[in-house]
């Protein structure tokens, strides 16, 4: 065959440890170093956030279960609806410190803890269930930029196929 095509040529690339990739599925990724330091940036926005949810979060249910002014007045036990916002706290603070692992896991190594196309989605499930029970407003706040920032992950890595833009 012309240009090396024949079985022997690929006997002799497979020895020499050229393999033919004709089957490989997913191509390679190429990110330039603006890119990389963008989708750093991104990351680090991300985290940001994460820890900003997670410190807001944390302290609402931390002065819920320890405000008291008294023992003849009512505490967070009292009231169901109290104790769901303590409990909502709760999650949302221990869900995000969990996230906070992950992004400082993609900043740092630059690769997420799942793969890609899972990461993506479990970063939007869970940001859209966390806005659904974060009562509190700066909680709120900063879960609602999270909630905008993964649903562009999500766009860009189906429009894409990575979790990034460029």
């Amino acid at each position: 065959m012309r240009n090396g095509g024949g079985a022997e040529a690929a006997t002799m690339r497979q020895q020499r440890g050229q393999f033919d990739n004709h089957y490989q599925h997913t191509p390679p990724h190429f990110h330039s170093t603006v890119s990389l330091q963008k989708l750093r940036r991104f990351n680090t926005l991300i985290f940001v956030f994460r820890l900003a949810t997670f410190s807001f979060s944390f302290a609402s249910a931390v002065f819920m279960l320890t405000n008291s002014r008294g023992d003849s007045s009512p505490r967070w036990k009292d009231f169901d609806a109290f104790r769901f916002i303590v409990a909502a706290n709760g999650i949302v603070a221990v869900y995000s410190l969990f996230e906070m692992g992950a992004s400082v896991w993609e900043i740092s190594r630059g690769a997420t803890v799942f793969p890609e196309v899972l990461q993506v989605w479990f970063d939007f499930a869970h940001d859209q269930a966390d806005i659904s029970i974060s009562l509190g407003f700066a909680g709120f706040l900063f879960l609602g930029m999270l909630c905008l920032l993964s649903g562009f992950r999500v766009v860009s890595f189906i429009i894409n196929g990575s979790r990034f833009h460029l």
